[in-house]
């Protein structure tokens, strides 16, 4: 992707990352989020002054309509089951990750 110019320990890739990469990250992310807040959040115009940030009946917080597969079940009782396995599952993979950074940023080795 950058011609072989990032190396070394993965805790030193991201300040090495060329300029110009930062810009389209951040501008995809943006209109992403924007399509997002879209889809989940009342218009702040038409929300009542005591309710900022109110979400909208028919959406679920984490349901972005995009289940191509057709793994999500269809009843509410197992949609928990597997939401909250989703999460803990999200949760282990962040403390694996904080433990690779750790043993990286200790020895430098990886």
């Amino acid at each position: 992707l950058f011609d072989a110019q990032i190396s070394g320990p993965a805790i030193t890739h991201i300040t090495q990352v060329p300029d110009g990469f930062w810009p389209i990250i951040i501008a995809f992310i943006g209109a992403y989020e924007a399509s997002r807040a879209e889809a989940g959040w009342v218009d702040p115009a038409d929300c009542p002054v005591d309710q900022p940030g109110l979400l909208k009946d028919d959406y679920a917080p984490g349901d972005l309509k995009f289940d191509p597969l057709g793994l999500m079940p269809e009843d509410p009782e197992e949609f928990q089951i597997m939401q909250t396995k989703e999460l803990q599952n999200g949760r282990l993979a962040m403390l694996a990750a904080a433990g690779f950074l750790a043993q990286e940023a200790c020895d430098g080795k990886g």
